[in-house]
């Protein structure tokens, strides 16, 4: 019975602290407490649908687990401005809450999501995206306003982390072999 009572508890004091949030502010809370439990996300049954006598419903698309920046930043680790853009373009137009997809980004959406993914910010922030552009990452929509082309969403799926990563903070340049000490000869000196 005690255990009940502290479900209950637990259930009033959530309902308590969730009441004076809009729902999108109290989706984004929940499904956050649910990764950080290491719990699969859920997501509730559409109201107001109804299913003809006789007729099965649709399943409803897989959902798990729900991806936020920040873990996909970490997941595949990219490794300047450019690969960061093109993983925040992949993730609005892919992975982000249906009320925040796009398929373009700007400047605003880079810079919030940068932030929520705990990347740093490039000193000019306004050259990201143009210079993602002209790494090939993305396709240039209208003024400030670019999508994410096939190089860039390859880049993000496929080759993100790159194998044999090196750790941040070391090298990014190639590995010199060690020079080797040089003898003095033996030769004439004249």
């Amino acid at each position: 019975m005690a255990s009940k009572d502290k479900e209950l508890e637990a259930i009033s004091s959530i309902i308590n602290l969730l009441q004076p949030l809009d729902a999108i502010q109290r989706n984004r809370v929940l499904e956050y407490v649910l990764k950080r439990l290491e719990m699969a996300t859920l997501s509730a049954p559409r109201v107001g649908l109804s299913v003809e006598e006789g007729e099965q419903a649709a399943p409803a698309p897989a959902r798990f687990p729900m991806k936020d920046v920040r873990s996909l930043t970490a997941e595949k680790q990219p490794r300047s401005a450019n690969e960061m853009a093109a993983l925040v373009a992949y993730y609005v137009a892919e992975l982000a809450p249906e009320d925040e997809r796009s398929e373009t980004v700007n400047v605003n959406v880079v810079k919030r999501y940068f932030k929520m993914a705990g990347f740093p910010l490039p000193r000019v922030l306004k050259n990201v995206l143009s210079n993602a552009f002209a790494a090939g990452y993305f396709d240039n929509v209208s003024r400030g306003e670019y999508r994410l082309n096939p190089v860039g969403y390859n880049l993000v799926v496929h080759n993100m982390p790159k194998s044999g990563a090196q750790t941040a903070g070391s090298s990014l340049g190639a590995r010199r072999k060690p020079k080797k000490p040089i003898k003095p000869s033996a030769g004439k000196l004249k």
